[in-house]
Protein backbone atom coordinates (compact mmCIF):
# COMPACT_ATOMS: atom_id res chain seq x y z
CA UNK A 1 0.00 0.00 0.00
CA UNK A 2 1.42 3.37 -1.02
CA UNK A 3 2.03 6.05 1.60
CA UNK A 4 0.81 8.54 -1.01
CA UNK A 5 -2.76 7.33 -0.47
CA UNK A 6 -3.92 6.57 3.06
CA UNK A 7 -6.94 4.44 4.00
CA UNK A 8 -9.03 4.49 7.13
CA UNK A 9 -11.94 2.05 7.39
CA UNK A 10 -15.09 2.35 9.48
CA UNK A 11 -17.31 -0.68 8.78
CA UNK A 12 -18.40 -0.32 5.13
CA UNK A 13 -17.03 3.20 4.72
CA UNK A 14 -13.43 3.83 3.65
CA UNK A 15 -11.79 7.24 3.99
CA UNK A 16 -9.15 7.66 1.28
CA UNK A 17 -6.69 10.52 1.80
CA UNK A 18 -4.36 11.87 -0.87
CA UNK A 19 -1.14 12.35 1.05
CA UNK A 20 1.32 14.89 -0.35
CA UNK A 21 0.58 17.76 2.03
CA UNK A 22 4.02 19.32 1.53
CA UNK A 23 3.03 19.81 -2.16
CA UNK A 24 -0.63 20.63 -1.38
CA UNK A 25 -1.41 17.11 -2.69
CA UNK A 26 -0.41 18.10 -6.22
CA UNK A 27 -0.89 15.26 -8.68
CA UNK A 28 2.15 13.53 -10.13
CA UNK A 29 2.31 10.14 -11.83
CA UNK A 30 2.98 8.28 -8.61
CA UNK A 31 0.04 9.81 -6.75
CA UNK A 32 -2.44 9.27 -9.59
CA UNK A 33 -1.28 5.67 -10.02
CA UNK A 34 -1.61 5.08 -6.28
CA UNK A 35 -5.16 6.46 -6.29
CA UNK A 36 -6.09 4.41 -9.35
CA UNK A 37 -4.74 1.24 -7.73
CA UNK A 38 -6.58 2.04 -4.50
CA UNK A 39 -9.94 2.46 -6.21
CA UNK A 40 -9.39 -0.76 -8.16
CA UNK A 41 -8.60 -2.71 -4.99
CA UNK A 42 -11.57 -1.30 -3.12
CA UNK A 43 -13.90 -2.02 -6.05
CA UNK A 44 -12.88 -5.69 -5.81
CA UNK A 45 -14.13 -5.79 -2.20
CA UNK A 46 -17.94 -6.18 -2.08
CA UNK A 47 -18.00 -5.19 1.61
CA UNK A 48 -16.96 -1.63 0.75
CA UNK A 49 -20.16 0.39 0.62
CA UNK A 50 -18.94 4.02 0.40
CA UNK A 51 -15.60 5.75 -0.24
CA UNK A 52 -14.80 9.26 0.98
CA UNK A 53 -11.99 11.02 -0.90
CA UNK A 54 -10.14 13.95 0.68
CA UNK A 55 -6.72 15.59 0.85
CA UNK A 56 -4.16 15.62 3.65
CA UNK A 57 -3.54 18.87 5.49
CA UNK A 58 -5.72 21.92 6.01
CA UNK A 59 -5.06 23.87 2.83
CA UNK A 60 -5.85 21.64 -0.12
CA UNK A 61 -7.90 18.77 -1.45
CA UNK A 62 -5.63 18.82 -4.50
CA UNK A 63 -4.09 22.14 -5.53
CA UNK A 64 -3.60 20.91 -9.11
CA UNK A 65 -1.16 18.82 -11.09
CA UNK A 66 2.52 18.94 -10.16
CA UNK A 67 3.71 21.72 -12.48
CA UNK A 68 7.40 20.96 -11.90
CA UNK A 69 6.83 17.38 -13.05
CA UNK A 70 4.71 18.46 -16.03
CA UNK A 71 7.04 21.21 -17.22
CA UNK A 72 9.42 18.77 -18.93
CA UNK A 73 6.82 16.42 -20.40
CA UNK A 74 6.90 15.60 -24.10
CA UNK A 75 3.58 15.37 -25.99
CA UNK A 76 3.75 11.58 -25.63
CA UNK A 77 4.35 11.80 -21.87
CA UNK A 78 1.55 14.35 -21.51
CA UNK A 79 -0.83 12.02 -23.35
CA UNK A 80 0.11 9.13 -21.06
CA UNK A 81 -0.46 11.34 -18.00
CA UNK A 82 -3.85 12.45 -19.32
CA UNK A 83 -4.81 8.84 -20.13
CA UNK A 84 -3.97 7.81 -16.56
CA UNK A 85 -6.03 10.68 -15.16
CA UNK A 86 -9.01 9.77 -17.35
CA UNK A 87 -8.75 6.09 -16.42
CA UNK A 88 -8.69 7.00 -12.73
CA UNK A 89 -11.77 9.20 -13.03
CA UNK A 90 -13.59 6.45 -14.90
CA UNK A 91 -12.67 3.90 -12.22
CA UNK A 92 -14.18 6.21 -9.61
CA UNK A 93 -17.35 6.64 -11.67
CA UNK A 94 -17.74 2.94 -12.44
CA UNK A 95 -16.93 1.58 -8.98
CA UNK A 96 -19.80 -0.25 -7.30
CA UNK A 97 -19.77 2.22 -4.39
CA UNK A 98 -20.51 5.95 -4.33
CA UNK A 99 -17.45 8.18 -3.99
CA UNK A 100 -18.00 11.24 -1.80
CA UNK A 101 -15.56 14.11 -2.23
CA UNK A 102 -14.73 15.96 1.00
CA UNK A 103 -13.22 19.14 -0.43
CA UNK A 104 -11.19 20.59 2.41
CA UNK A 105 -9.38 23.37 0.55
CA UNK A 106 -8.05 24.13 -2.94
CA UNK A 107 -9.47 21.91 -5.70
CA UNK A 108 -7.83 23.38 -8.76
CA UNK A 109 -6.94 21.93 -12.16
CA UNK A 110 -6.55 18.19 -11.75
CA UNK A 111 -7.95 18.53 -8.24
CA UNK A 112 -11.17 20.00 -9.57
CA UNK A 113 -11.26 17.22 -12.15
CA UNK A 114 -10.88 14.53 -9.47
CA UNK A 115 -13.69 16.20 -7.55
CA UNK A 116 -15.88 16.15 -10.66
CA UNK A 117 -15.41 12.37 -10.91
CA UNK A 118 -16.92 11.95 -7.42
CA UNK A 119 -20.62 11.15 -7.08
CA UNK A 120 -21.28 13.67 -4.31
CA UNK A 121 -19.29 16.73 -3.24
CA UNK A 122 -19.28 18.39 0.18
CA UNK A 123 -17.05 21.41 0.62
CA UNK A 124 -15.47 23.29 3.45
CA UNK A 125 -16.39 26.96 3.50
CA UNK A 126 -12.76 27.72 2.66
CA UNK A 127 -12.69 25.49 -0.46
CA UNK A 128 -11.77 26.97 -3.83
CA UNK A 129 -12.50 25.44 -7.23
CA UNK A 130 -11.19 26.20 -10.70
CA UNK A 131 -9.71 25.07 -14.00
CA UNK A 132 -6.76 27.45 -14.36
CA UNK A 133 -4.86 25.46 -17.01
CA UNK A 134 -5.13 28.23 -19.64
CA UNK A 135 -2.85 30.33 -17.43
CA UNK A 136 -0.15 27.79 -18.34
CA UNK A 137 -1.13 27.65 -22.04
CA UNK A 138 -2.70 24.18 -21.72
CA UNK A 139 -6.23 22.89 -21.08
CA UNK A 140 -7.78 20.52 -18.54
CA UNK A 141 -6.52 17.01 -19.23
CA UNK A 142 -8.30 14.78 -16.70
CA UNK A 143 -11.89 15.30 -17.92
CA UNK A 144 -12.60 18.87 -16.85
CA UNK A 145 -13.90 20.07 -20.21
CA UNK A 146 -16.38 17.19 -20.25
CA UNK A 147 -17.50 16.66 -16.65
CA UNK A 148 -17.72 20.33 -15.70
CA UNK A 149 -20.48 21.21 -18.22
CA UNK A 150 -22.40 18.12 -17.13
CA UNK A 151 -22.38 19.53 -13.58
CA UNK A 152 -22.87 23.25 -14.07
CA UNK A 153 -23.95 23.76 -17.70
CA UNK A 154 -21.96 24.62 -20.79
CA UNK A 155 -22.03 28.39 -20.25
CA UNK A 156 -20.44 28.35 -16.81
CA UNK A 157 -18.01 25.62 -17.88
CA UNK A 158 -16.83 27.75 -20.80
CA UNK A 159 -16.41 30.75 -18.52
CA UNK A 160 -14.35 28.80 -15.98
CA UNK A 161 -12.18 27.05 -18.56
CA UNK A 162 -11.61 30.20 -20.68
CA UNK A 163 -10.86 32.60 -17.79
CA UNK A 164 -9.13 30.26 -15.36
CA UNK A 165 -11.03 32.00 -12.55
CA UNK A 166 -11.42 30.42 -9.11
CA UNK A 167 -14.78 29.93 -7.41
CA UNK A 168 -15.36 30.14 -3.69
CA UNK A 169 -17.41 27.49 -1.91
CA UNK A 170 -20.59 29.60 -1.77
CA UNK A 171 -20.54 30.22 -5.52
CA UNK A 172 -19.75 26.55 -6.18
CA UNK A 173 -22.88 25.67 -4.22
CA UNK A 174 -24.99 28.27 -6.04
CA UNK A 175 -24.14 26.88 -9.48
CA UNK A 176 -24.62 23.26 -8.43
CA UNK A 177 -20.98 22.18 -8.41
CA UNK A 178 -21.19 20.93 -4.81
CA UNK A 179 -24.02 19.43 -2.77
CA UNK A 180 -23.42 21.42 0.41
CA UNK A 181 -20.95 23.74 2.14
CA UNK A 182 -20.11 23.42 5.83
CA UNK A 183 -17.57 24.98 8.19
CA UNK A 184 -14.18 23.32 7.85
CA UNK A 185 -14.30 21.83 11.34
CA UNK A 186 -17.60 20.08 10.46
CA UNK A 187 -16.65 18.67 7.05
CA UNK A 188 -15.53 15.23 8.22
CA UNK A 189 -18.60 14.69 10.39
CA UNK A 190 -20.87 15.83 7.55
CA UNK A 191 -19.45 13.44 4.96
CA UNK A 192 -19.40 10.58 7.47
CA UNK A 193 -23.06 11.26 8.24
CA UNK A 194 -23.93 11.01 4.54
CA UNK A 195 -21.71 7.95 4.06
CA UNK A 196 -23.28 6.11 6.99
CA UNK A 197 -26.76 6.87 5.69
CA UNK A 198 -25.85 5.37 2.29
CA UNK A 199 -24.06 2.44 3.94
CA UNK A 200 -27.34 1.28 5.48
CA UNK A 201 -29.14 1.04 2.13
CA UNK A 202 -29.23 -1.99 -0.14
CA UNK A 203 -25.75 -2.11 -1.71
CA UNK A 204 -26.89 -3.79 -4.92
CA UNK A 205 -29.52 -1.09 -5.36
CA UNK A 206 -26.96 1.66 -4.75
CA UNK A 207 -24.61 0.12 -7.32
CA UNK A 208 -27.36 -0.18 -9.93
CA UNK A 209 -28.62 3.32 -9.21
CA UNK A 210 -25.10 4.70 -9.70
CA UNK A 211 -24.66 2.75 -12.95
CA UNK A 212 -27.99 3.84 -14.44
CA UNK A 213 -27.50 7.49 -13.47
CA UNK A 214 -24.05 7.51 -15.09
CA UNK A 215 -24.95 5.70 -18.30
CA UNK A 216 -28.33 7.31 -18.74
CA UNK A 217 -27.15 10.90 -18.94
CA UNK A 218 -25.62 10.51 -22.41
CA UNK A 219 -28.20 8.35 -24.19
CA UNK A 220 -31.71 9.11 -25.50
CA UNK A 221 -34.43 9.15 -22.85
CA UNK A 222 -36.35 6.07 -24.12
CA UNK A 223 -33.12 4.04 -24.12
CA UNK A 224 -32.23 5.33 -20.66
CA UNK A 225 -35.70 4.45 -19.34
CA UNK A 226 -35.29 0.89 -20.66
CA UNK A 227 -31.90 0.70 -18.93
CA UNK A 228 -33.61 1.72 -15.69
CA UNK A 229 -36.43 -0.79 -16.13
CA UNK A 230 -33.97 -3.64 -16.70
CA UNK A 231 -31.95 -2.70 -13.61
CA UNK A 232 -35.14 -2.39 -11.55
CA UNK A 233 -36.28 -5.86 -12.63
CA UNK A 234 -32.86 -7.44 -12.03
CA UNK A 235 -32.91 -6.42 -8.37
CA UNK A 236 -36.06 -8.50 -7.81
CA UNK A 237 -33.84 -11.56 -8.07
CA UNK A 238 -31.76 -10.55 -5.05
CA UNK A 239 -31.92 -11.63 -1.42
CA UNK A 240 -31.63 -7.98 -0.42
CA UNK A 241 -34.84 -7.09 -2.26
CA UNK A 242 -36.74 -9.80 -0.39
CA UNK A 243 -35.18 -8.73 2.92
CA UNK A 244 -35.89 -5.05 2.34
CA UNK A 245 -39.55 -5.53 1.53
CA UNK A 246 -40.07 -8.09 4.31
CA UNK A 247 -38.49 -5.68 6.80
CA UNK A 248 -40.78 -2.89 5.64
CA UNK A 249 -43.88 -5.05 6.00
CA UNK A 250 -42.73 -6.34 9.39
CA UNK A 251 -41.85 -2.81 10.58
CA UNK A 252 -38.24 -3.63 11.45
CA UNK A 253 -34.81 -2.53 10.28
CA UNK A 254 -33.50 -4.36 7.23
CA UNK A 255 -30.24 -6.29 7.29
CA UNK A 256 -28.65 -6.24 3.83
CA UNK A 257 -25.88 -8.61 2.74
CA UNK A 258 -25.20 -7.50 -0.82
CA UNK A 259 -26.65 -10.69 -2.29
Amino acid sequence: MSELVLRERDAGTVLVTLNRPEKLNALNLALVRALSDTITELDADPTVRVVILTGAGEKAFVAGADIEAMSTMTPAAAKAFADLGHATGERMERAHFPVIGAINGFALGGGCELALACDLLYASDRAKFGQPEVNLAVIPGFGGTQRLPRRVGIGRARELCFTGDMLGAAEALRIGLVNAVVPGAELRSKVLEVAKKIEQKGPLAIAQCKRVLLRGQDIPLPVANELEAQAFATLFGSEDQREGMAAFLEKRAASFTGR
